[in-house]
């Protein structure tokens, strides 16, 4: 069995040329960023509720709660974005867009809004 074989996931791996390691290696660096964009997201979502910080209740557990379910899924962009990153870049292939990008920064900004709303109403 090669070293090409036992790469996981085969998905990628079995896919076009190697290409040159610092494209691979940028990638996983924006692999690991989303993963502690997913490790932030679910730190303030158990903080908030934690510590209270005086905002009204029920805001301030709909924003827990939406940034906990962001923090939930942005391993899935993580992933998703490192695979179809890594083949495209084997392929010589434009690079795709970041799918969950969008969704997860419109739940950011609706955290924001009812933070905010959460002050206001306590």
């Amino acid at each position: 069995m090669s070293a090409h074989d036992r790469r996981f996931p085969k998905s990628v791996y079995r896919h076009g040329a190697e290409p040159d390691a610092r494209f691979s290696l940028a990638n996983e660096r924006t692999f690991l960023a989303w993963i502690r964009t997913s490790l932030a997201l679910l730190a303030g979502g158990v903080a908030l509720e934690t510590l209270g910080l005086g905002l009204q209740p029920g805001f301030r557990l709909a924003a827990s709660v939406l940034l906990i379910v962001a923090g939930i899924l942005t391993p899935i962009q993580a992933w998703l974005g490192w695979t179809r990153s890594e083949r495209a870049l084997r392929l010589d292939t434009p690079l795709p867009s970041a799918n969950l990008a969008l969704p997860l920064g419109v739940a950011v900004l609706v955290v924001g809004v009812l933070v905010l709303l959460g002050v206001v109403f306590a």
